[in-house]
This record gives structure tokens, sequence and C-alpha cells, in this order.
């Protein structure tokens, strides 16, 4: 626990549990800090993720109840989440902290309890990327379906912005989408990243290939990657799993190996030995871009979002054309240049889980005061 005004009750929110990504692991810092305490989310999948989230109350919406709606099918179920989360009743406590990239910032507090949104993002399927969801598999319902519900999805976002009491962003990419979108402030508070797991280690050499890491989703742009890796022939080792997998199983050239998930173990191992991370996707943070830099990979990332505020010109390259040509484009840039580990780690250092909790111990005691 941390120093927060004497007995404060803090219960935590967060829209889904079904896997373990970026927005889990803020959840997991906050169930540190705050836990065990009760934990309200639309659908929980069983499987454990973390010790902290693990040791938490869950709570879940009757969203649970529905066929699939903690699996594959969740996403089906897109129109009926406001309803569901409507649903949640929130027992009596002192502050309520939301984790939300999708609904869960429209959850209510108990009468007279502030309500503190972490957004990840406004939802970015509804507000400003839904053409991204309309490529992979599936891919053409999907848009059908978000267009059909588009208008409906956003007058419920914007209609529960009231219960919230301030948002803290992760990003100042974020801030100005939820400016934009919502017409409120937020203050940047960076994710934690795991800075004391992911290190240089000097014994492992750096080896002549490139990496992506990421969930293997439309605007995750893994597909121009491969598309680059084909037409310029650079070896590459794609991380992650989605419902891209296939579709980008079979473009994949015999120079590209998709390595589906692997543990914290082998991903450590990879971004020590990785010459370079290419990032092609707008991210409203990266987490990962983070975790490689602070094994001392450089990465190369699409200069837009999230990537432009955690990677520098001592650290990487930013490109500015989110195509296969400028993926190439940097490939070759990094050819004549050398990344010095050192700077990469101390650019880590700067999104540290011990920097997030100070962070966030200033906003509430602020709040709760």
């Amino acid at each position: 626990m941390i120093d927060t005004p004497a007995e404060k009750r803090i219960a935590l929110a967060h829209d889904w549990l079904v896997g373990l990504r970026g927005g889990e692991w803020v959840l997991d810092r906050l169930a540190r800090l705050f836990g065990p305490t009760d934990l309200y989310t639309l659908v929980d999948d069983g499987r454990f993720l973390t010790e902290a989230i693990s040791a938490c109350r869950v709570v879940t919406s009757p969203l649970q109840r529905f066929p699939g709606a903690a699996g594959r099918l969740r996403r089906h179920y897109l129109p009926l989440m406001p309803w569901a989360v409507g649903r949640l009743k929130v027992k009596p406590c002192d502050l309520l902290i939301s984790t939300s990239s999708a609904v869960m910032k429209s959850i209510r507090p108990p009468a007279g309890t502030p309500h503190l949104c972490y957004c990840h993002s406004p939802a970015r399927y509804i507000w400003e990327q839904t053409s991204d969801y309309d490529v992979g598999a599936g891919g053409k319902l999907r848009g059908i379906g978000l267009r059909a519900f588009g208008g409906y999805l956003r007058k419920s976002d914007l209609a529960t912005v009231g219960g919230v009491t301030k948002f803290l962003a992760n990003s100042e990419h974020t801030a100005a989408r939820i400016q934009r979108c919502y017409e409120r402030e937020a203050t940047v508070v960076y994710p934690p990243v795991r800075t004391d797991y992911f290190t240089v280690d000097e014994s492992v050499p750096r080896e002549d290939w490139l990496l992506v890491v990421a969930a293997l989703e439309p605007y995750k742009r893994t597909d121009i990657v491969i598309e680059a890796a084909n037409r310029a022939g650079f070896p590459l080792k794609v991380v992650g799993s989605g419902s891209q997998a296939k579709s980008l199983r079979e473009m994949a050239g015999e120079n590209v190996q998709l390595l589906g998930r692997v543990s914290d173990e082998e991903l450590r191992d990879l971004y020590r030995r990785a010459r370079g991370l290419l990032f092609p996707q707008v991210e409203d943070f990266g987490i990962i871009a983070v975790e490689a830099q602070a094994t001392g990979c450089p990465v190369l990332a699409y200069a837009a979002g999230g990537a432009v505020e955690t990677v520098n010109e001592q650290t990487g390259i930013l490109f500015e054309s989110q195509t296969t040509d400028g993926v190439i484009g940097a490939v070759e840039a990094l050819e004549g240049k050398r990344i010095d580990p050192d700077a990469c780690r101390r650019n880590a250092e700067r999104f540290s889980a011990t920097v997030f909790d100070e962070s966030i111990k200033f906003e509430i005691t602020e709040l709760l005061s």
C-alpha cells in the first residue's frame, strides 16, 4: 500500500479480464498499491493474470452469463456493453479508479464518491480508427457492425463523461484525444513499464534480424512489416497472436517467422538479441517500445501517437510514412546508425513503475484532499 489518507477504501474497475497486455499491467500495479480490493469488470475468462489481480474480489457484469462473452465472441456483444457496465453496482468506497480503453469509464460510482479514470484511450473503434477494423479475418462483418452501432455507442460514451471526476491519460497523445472526444482535460501519468525485469545484458550479442511484438490485430499494421520483409529480404520474427494470425502467416515469406505467444523470459531474450524492434502502429502509449529500449534494443517506430513521446533520435528511428516503403526506409536508415544501448536504457527508465507510483500517489492524495 502507499501513503493515502488514512483508512481510505479504494475500488478498481477494468474493461475485461481476458488476457495480460499493457492495460492489465497498469491494473496490476494499481492492485499492488491498493489491493486486495473490489475489482469490477464486464467479463472474466478465469485465467490467472497476476498475483495482485487474482487477490482482488472480482465482480462481473451480467454479460458474464452470455454465451461466449468471456471468450472469442466478446466483441460481438459490443452493443450490449454500455447496458452491462450500467448494471455494475459499486459498493461504498472512498474512491473508484477505473482503467479503460472501451466502456469502463462509464461505470457509476456510489453517490458522492470521486471517480478517477485512467484512460488508455477513448474507444478507438468507435471514435477515430473504425476503418482500421475493416481489414483482416472477419473485417468486413466487423466494419458493418461498427458502422451500424457507432452512433449509438458514441452517444452512450459521451452520456457518461460527467461520471468521471478526473481523467488521467497514458500519454499526451491520449490526453489530446480525450479533449477531442470528451471535451475534458486530462493529466498525463505514463504507465508503469517493468524496467526492473527488462534489462540490458551485455553478455548477449545482437543478431541480424528484426522483431515485431504485437497483438495480431488490424490497427497494429504488422501486415506492412511482413510485406517490407518479403520485399527487402531482411529476417523478421513476429511475436503475438490475434484475429490476423492466419492471414499474416499465409503472406509471410521464408525469412519471416511467426512465433505466436511467448513467455516473459523468451520475450526478454528476443529483445536482447534483436537488431531492432519495428513498431509501425499508432499506439496510445506503447509499452512494448519502452520494454525493448529497457534492454538496449533500438526502436524503429511510425512517428505518431505515443511513440513520439517514448522514442527519440538517440534510441531509434521515427519514420513518417505508415507504409511498406516507410518501413523499408527505416530499416535501411538503421544500417548506417549506431544506437547506444545505455541511451535506450536511460530513456526507458523515465517510465519505470516507481515513477508511476509516485505520480498516482500525488493524483490520489490531491483528489481525496
